[in-house]
């Protein structure tokens, strides 16, 4: 593998807010990426200043070798499509899409022009009137048909509709797999994008807690279900992320593989055994982060 972007013990503050504490890491050529969180993570701060449209506080931050703070050559080579693109007022979405050609040198307007059919999107209407969802479609547009070296999405694709977000998933796939290129999606539908991701990176209160190939991850984690204290021996100096109890009933994640000793053990104590997705392996280690007690009464979900 090919290191294009690398990220030495980067530091990002706002006043009293650290918004990126002393992360490094490494972005690989040809990969798609989930950078995931939750809000105020630190995953918007940390993409524009890869980007060179935010400063770090401190660190190192590397794009094909050099530094990206003003410098075209590495700026054109890459494109940040963020949720809130800002666009003239007076400029309508074929603007905007000329406006890209012009500046991304692998433009390909055969492709701008089916996404523009797959999303129906209204190219006269100016970008200010047009609806959350078209707005979305536009960058999503922008973001594909640019072709860049490295595509950053910033949660762009969040006013889309359920349809609308699989045809941009779907045009993702089948135009990586004939154009490779870096590819960075930072999104809340966990779910939604797992299976496009080929490594996840997971930035919670600015710290990095992963960075693992996707396919590493599966499989990491498992949820032990049945009598509380059946549970509790068969968890016993495993690393537990999550418990919850409704009387007798334990239900409680832990990390780590299972062997084929352990379903044995699981099914000789009459215990249910449930695979983590990977939305909810994040979930768990992001509520652990909040609260060091992992145990909690309430409803089995």
């Amino acid at each position: 593998m090919t290191t294009i972007v690398e990220v030495d013990h980067l530091t990002k503050r706002y006043r009293d807010t650290l918004a990126v504490d002393d992360v490094s890491f490494t972005i690989e050529k040809d990969t798609i990426y989930g950078l995931l969180g939750r809000n105020g993570a630190g995953k918007t701060t940390l993409m524009s200043i890869l980007t060179a449209q935010n400063f770090a506080t401190s660190g190192d931050v590397r794009v094909f070798g050099e530094h990206p703070y003003e410098n075209a050559h590495v700026l054109g080579r890459m494109c940040f499509v963020r949720e809130s693109q800002r666009y003239p007022d007076d400029a309508t979405a074929r603007h905007a899409l000329k406006m890209a050609r012009l500046f991304f040198p692998n433009w390909n307007q055969e492709l701008a022009d089916r996404l523009v059919a797959d999303f129906r999107l209204p190219l006269r209407t100016r970008i200010k009137k047009l609806s959350r969802g078209q707005l979305s479609a536009v960058g999503v547009v922008i973001g594909l048909a640019a072709r860049a070296e490295i595509t950053f999405f910033d949660e762009p694709y969040l006013g889309l509709d359920a349809v609308a977000r699989q045809i941009f998933y779907d045009r993702l796939l089948a135009d990586y797999a004939e154009h490779p290129r870096t590819v960075i999606l930072s999104s809340h539908l966990i779910d939604e994008v797992a299976n496009l991701i080929e490594r996840v990176i997971v930035i919670d209160q600015g710290h990095i807690i992963m960075d693992e190939e996707t396919d590493a991850v599966r499989g990491r984690a498992a949820t032990i279900v049945g009598d509380a204290a059946a549970v509790d021996a068969f968890v016993a100096g495993r690393e537990v992320v999550h418990r919850e109890t409704l009387g007798r009933v334990a239900s409680v994640t832990v990390i780590g593989a299972l062997t084929r000793d352990d379903h044995r053990r699981l099914a000789e104590a009459g215990l249910d055994v449930a695979p983590v997705s990977l939305q909810q392996l994040i979930v768990r280690l992001t509520q652990r982060a909040d609260d060091p007690a992992p145990s909690t009464e309430g409803a089995l979900r």
